[in-house]
């Protein structure tokens, strides 16, 4: 009879996060290492605009020494790389851009274990990567359903599968944020998002599942559920008329700025959240506490 794999909890002992000994800093030394990204590699899919883009800009804001965008619009991912150099000219070399199909596996490792030998390691990933449409469930073509899962949830697990290979072979650990969505937790309503909806439950579970899987190696996977963003997508004239009905909904009463989301990824990716895996991180003024 086949072995069944198991997981195994409690066999590594990992070295304490650097903020476990800190005391002999001051105050101010404390709080910028705790939230430190100093000497850390990231990769940032669908990176090349919108949330994805300003969360590169505030990797690099705490220090983050290397950024390695992906994303399908060659376009776009020159122009993001631009905006960055322009910003952080000393690191020319270390901020790069990839034209790559998440959901093509083959394409996608070469890619990724392209970029680790490059920088020399992989220590976080923030996976941005994914698409939205709203059809009516009677409406659905199995096509269409089916590219909005291949896109969001396994395009998400085969780029978490890549990154998350090279820091298990290479044995230095790391952070891995997927993307959810409080879709994942209630209904986008009034709009008809099942397929959208279904693939984020299954970025949420997927993070509990690989956060249980990858722990010994020192890997943790922890998600984000972003409410109502003020992205490109969400500016469109067709949503016009749902406006009143997210505002009305979110006690905050507006959509979040994309800036929100740099606390969040840093807290995720820093010594700072050294000890969260497995956790969904729920911003969206509000939205799902109803």
């Amino acid at each position: 009879m086949a072995r069944v794999p198991e997981m195994t909890f409690c066999k590594p002992v990992h070295p304490p996060p650097p903020t476990a000994n800190i005391e002999h800093l001051s105050a101010v030394e404390k709080a910028k290492k705790r939230f430190s990204l100093e000497g850390k590699c990231a990769v940032i899919s669908g990176g090349a605009r919108g949330l994805g883009l300003t969360i590169a800009e505030g990797l690099l804001e705490h220090g983050a020494a290397a950024i390695a965008l992906l994303d399908l619009d060659e376009k776009e991912g020159q122009h993001a790389v631009e905006k960055l150099h322009s910003l952080y000219p000393e690191k020319p070399e270390n901020i790069v851009f990839q034209s790559v199909d998440v959901t093509d596996a083959d394409a996608l490792g070469k890619t990724i274990h392209e970029i680790a030998e490059s920088f020399g390691m992989i220590d976080i990933l923030v996976c941005f990567a994914g698409i939205v449409s709203s059809v009516r469930a009677l409406d659905y073509t199995p096509e269409i359903f089916r590219k909005i899962c291949d896109v969001n949830m396994i395009g998400t697990f085969l780029t978490a599968q890549a990154v998350g290979r090279e820091m298990i072979t290479r044995k230095t650990g790391g952070s891995i944020i997927l993307t959810a969505s409080m879709a994942g937790h209630i209904v986008n309503y009034p709009q008809t998002h099942v397929a959208y909806g279904t693939s984020k439950a299954g970025v949420q579970h997927m993070t509990h599942c690989l956060a249980a899987e990858w722990a010994e190696y020192g890997v943790r996977v922890n998600s984000l559920s972003p409410g109502y963003m003020d992205t490109r997508l969400n500016a469109s004239d067709d949503l016009t008329d749902v406006l009143p009905t997210w505002f009305e909904r979110t006690p905050m009463g507006r959509m979040g700025l994309k800036e929100e989301l740099i606390g969040p990824v840093v807290l995720l990716a820093s010594s700072a959240g050294e000890f969260m895996t497995g956790s969904d991180l729920r911003v969206d003024g509000g939205y799902t506490l109803f």
